[in-house]
């Protein structure tokens, strides 16, 4: 059984059109280049870092000269289409100017509620950072539709920060952090440096405006809902200006910069509640030793499994029980089980010359188990 080791802090950072463009009508490399030099600090301090990028659209726009569109859906997923492998040409440059790898990661909100394909995008983000490669995420614009309208990568943001357990949400916009009015029009707003209610307060709602740039179509009130849901997953947010000097590196040092949003609970027990939520499709049953080290902290290993109960596919929520005794745990298999009655009592080198496929060595990671 594989034991549980200290994760280096992990760290989402999202980019907004703002402040890709600096508030230009068109990417802003030299900016861009500032923000992904502070990245690679992090990296090399020992943080782990996933971004998600806006600016597809913007890219798209200047490629094609800014020319006058219709605003409906049709149009955008077409900029978009031609922006994304523009943006990501550009991520890659800059970021091998610091040796660092990238990878393009498209998602929309869709693939995260699904469980199967949640488990599908958390296991390929976990092996990019395995790899020290550094994911770049974005809202899939070419195939989304609502999405695109309403500026979800902000609120995607704070899927991805509960998908891979995040220690930080960090949030850069074109303003210094959230305020008590609109800044832009009241020379009396203050600056909200932070929130520590359990529920957000109806004025900070009311005080969140509008996108002041007009180039992207995310505003105040997204990374409001954003912030909010990655507090409840756990994961602490941090919502400031992406053009302050070092503004990265001094937020993950621990100054107070922007706005802080205390989280609500710990990434564990959100995930205690995930699971405990849904029924279980099955049962594993497995012997005293592999109990005595899930006990420990440990992996549920095929070696330890005995038996198994029910139809249950990747992805699914199972009983865990002791051969003979009560249930111990829940958790969600890497494996389906038609396939797992194939691996009992198996080594785990041994799965994927079993299978023809490996989905890790674990039949139940340790973070996807919670004892009982």
């Amino acid at each position: 059984m594989t034991q549980r080791s200290p994760a280096p802090p992990r760290l989402v950072v999202k980019l907004g059109t703002s402040t890709l463009t600096a508030g230009t009508n068109r990417l802003s490399p030299s900016h861009m280049v500032e923000l992904v030099r502070q990245m690679a600090a992090l990296r090399a301090a020992g943080h782990e870092v996933i971004l998600v990028s806006s600016g597809a659209m913007a890219s798209g726009r200047e490629a094609l000269g800014s020319p006058r569109l219709p605003k409906d859906i049709p149009a955008k997923q077409m900029l978009a289409a031609v922006g994304q492998p523009r943006l990501m040409a550009l991520y890659e440059k800059l970021f091998g100017l610091y040796a660092v790898t990238v990878a393009q990661v498209l998602l929309t909100r869709t693939d995260l509620a699904n469980r199967r394909s949640y488990l599908n995008a958390r296991n390929t983000l976990s092996a990019l950072l395995a790899q020290r490669i550094l994911p770049i995420v974005n809202e899939n614009d070419t195939v989304a539709t609502e999405e695109i309208r309403v500026g979800d990568n902000d609120n995607l943001s704070a899927l991805v920060a509960n998908l891979v357990d995040a220690d930080m949400l960090i949030l850069l916009t074109d303003q210094p952090g959230l305020f008590t009015a609109d800044p832009r029009h009241d020379p009396a707003a203050r600056l909200i440096t932070d929130v520590t209610q359990a529920e957000i307060p109806a004025d900070l709602w009311e005080a969140a405006g509008g996108s002041a740039s007009g180039l992207g179509t995310g505003g105040m009130v997204t990374k409001l809902q954003a912030a909010d849901l990655a507090r409840r997953s756990g994961t602490a947010v941090v919502v400031a200006r992406g053009s302050d000097p070092e503004v990265l590196t001094r937020i993950a040092a621990g100054e107070h910069v922007g706005t802080h949003i205390r989280a609500l609970d710990s990434s564990v027990d959100s995930r205690r509640r995930y699971i405990l939520a849904g029924g279980a499709s099955g049962s594993l049953f497995v012997d005293q030793g592999a109990a005595r080290a899930l006990a420990r902290g440990g992996s549920l290993l095929p070696v330890g499994v005995s038996a198994l109960e029910g139809e249950f596919e990747r992805g699914d929520t199972v009983h865990v029980a002791v051969a003979g005794g009560g249930q111990i745990a829940r958790g969600i298999v890497n494996y389906r089980a038609a396939d797992l009655g194939r691996i009992l009592r198996r080594h785990s080198e041994e799965i994927e010359g079993l299978l023809g496929y490996h989905y890790g060595d674990e039949v139940i990671h340790h973070n996807d188990l919670v004892l009982l």
